[in-house]
């Protein structure tokens, strides 16, 4: 219908006064300033009197040789500041007469006419005005929820072609589009995941010409993580957090965690939580954050898990993955040698591993030597020289998953010189011992004879006969003696 208005009207344009219809197509984003050209090289020194219309609406702007400028009622109005139209004068000169419309909207998409009058000559030329923006609905989509991105394009120009950009990379529809229709191709929808926040951009190709508008969709939802299936890796004997974060503006009630039996993925049972869970106790001061923690992480408490709160009688899930890491010691006496193996629960992500070997000087402070590649490290000869802190790195595709570190410590009998170390150690205390003894003995022997003299002279009588018969007793042996 638009294209026949601008026939009839360039045709009448072109019968009364012999001017040509010169065809323009302009895009504007929505809320831009659109430039509408016309530009022709002038008659004559003087300005000519320039007029601006819309097709069917009547007189936008209007400027007469005499420099006075009028504009049109529906346009005037629009601001407090003034009118969103104005006409460059300092391009005059260069015969540009282009019309500028600032924050530009869907009702100013149209015919323009532009007619520049020098005396009794004239030229008209046509610009024809289309806005593009995309549209969201709803403006801020939940997780799971039904959302639609939609081209506008005013007047929609007919045998367009549209082209939709993600995140500077092209997106194709998962839903099928039944009507084959340029139109029908300018609308995506979609149940809003994670998948389809960021940057949309619209592409519309028409006439060897191309237009773009975008927009931002903003999932609201868990955020943390942002797919299901997240892998979180843990130590044995360590503390974990397994985040479940919801969109900072949300408050989702009912917040349940839940540690999924091993079985389907589809529909799996709710099994019992580790003892050592907790939830955050960071929801009181932030209501979307519910996470939960291991205080100290089993070799029983890989697995998967499940948060889930309700948003707007949505209910929100979240699934991951716990994998437990630990390393496997074997010791051989007979080569002296100890075997460090790095264990994971699920090695389906892994790459690579790597030994590092953490050290401290007398200041405390830390260096960190890489050993090997390789899932399995054996250390010869264990000494002074490595003991301590082995690192097992472990790396997927992105880099570094996490780490488990086991502590070197000497045993007897691993070390030669250790072992007979050991053994002079343990004659020196036999020895020690055994004169600890003697001298225990002696000194008993000496307390039970203070002890019996002790009480022989509390009693004076008794002395004396004991000395009386002394004395006879030794008078005896020098008489026997003499004989």
């Amino acid at each position: 219908m638009m294209l026949l208005e601008c026939f009839m009207f360039g045709a009448i344009i072109f019968l009364m006064t012999g001017a040509q219809c010169e065809d323009i197509e302009i895009f504007a984003n929505e809320g831009s300033v659109a430039v509408l050209p016309c530009t022709h090289k002038p008659w004559s020194s003087f300005p000519p009197a320039i007029i601006w219309s819309k097709v069917n609406k009547g007189t936008v702007w209007r400027k007469e040789r005499s420099g006075l400028q009028y504009w049109g009622a529906s346009w005037s109005q629009k601001g407090s500041q003034g009118s969103r139209i104005q006409c460059p004068h300092s391009q005059y000169e260069k015969g540009a007469y282009n019309l500028e419309i600032s924050q530009v909207t869907e009702e100013d998409g149209g015919f323009y006419s532009c007619r520049l009058e020098f005396g009794a000559q004239f030229t008209e030329s046509l610009v024809y005005l289309r806005i593009i923006k995309v549209t969201v609905s709803p403006p801020v989509p939940i997780w799971g929820r039904d959302v639609s991105v939609t081209c506008n394009v005013s007047p929609w120009p007919h045998g367009a072609s549209v082209q939709w950009i993600l995140n500077n990379s092209p997106f194709v529809p998962q839903t099928e589009i039944f009507a084959n229709t340029d139109e029908a191709k300018s609308v995506v929808k979609e149940k809003a995941t994670a998948k389809l926040s960021g940057n949309w951009t619209c592409v519309v190709s028409f006439k060897g010409k191309e237009a773009r508008a975008s927009a931002t969709v903003s999932v609201k939802g868990i955020i943390q993580p942002s797919d299901d299936n997240t892998k979180v890796y843990a130590a044995v004997g360590s503390a974990v957090t397994l985040p479940c974060v919801f969109s900072n503006d949300l408050a989702p009630s009912s917040a349940v965690w839940e540690k999924l039996k091993p079985g389907s993925h589809f529909n799996p049972a709710p099994g019992r939580l580790p003892p050592s869970f907790s939830p955050s106790l960071s929801y009181s001061q932030y209501p979307w954050d519910r996470s939960g923690s291991l205080m100290e992480v089993r070799l029983e408490d890989e697995g998967r898990y499940r948060c889930s709160g309700i948003v707007e009688e949505q209910k929100l899930t979240r699934t991951m993955q716990l994998i437990v890491a630990r390393i496997d010691r074997n010791m051989s006496k007979k080569q002296g040698s100890v075997t460090l193996k790095c264990q994971l629960s699920d090695t389906s992500d892994i790459t690579d591993y790597e030994w590092l070997r953490v050290t401290y000087d007398l200041n405390g402070t830390k260096s960190v030597e890489s050993i090997q590649k390789g899932k399995t490290l054996t250390i010869s000869g264990v000494s002074e020289e490595n003991q301590g802190e082995w690192l097992c790195l472990f790396y997927g595709k992105e880099g570094i998953l996490g780490n488990v570190t086991h502590h070197v410590q000497l045993m007897s009998g691993l070390s030669g010189r250790k072992s007979s170390g050991s053994s002079h150690n343990t004659a020196a205390v036999v020895g020690l011992s055994f004169l600890l003894l003697v001298l225990l003995m002696i000194l008993a022997q000496m307390y039970k004879n203070h002890q019996r003299r002790k009480r022989i002279f509390q009693y004076p009588a008794l002395e004396t006969i004991v000395h009386t018969i002394s004395n006879e007793r030794e008078e005896r042996e020098r008489t026997r003696v003499k004989k």
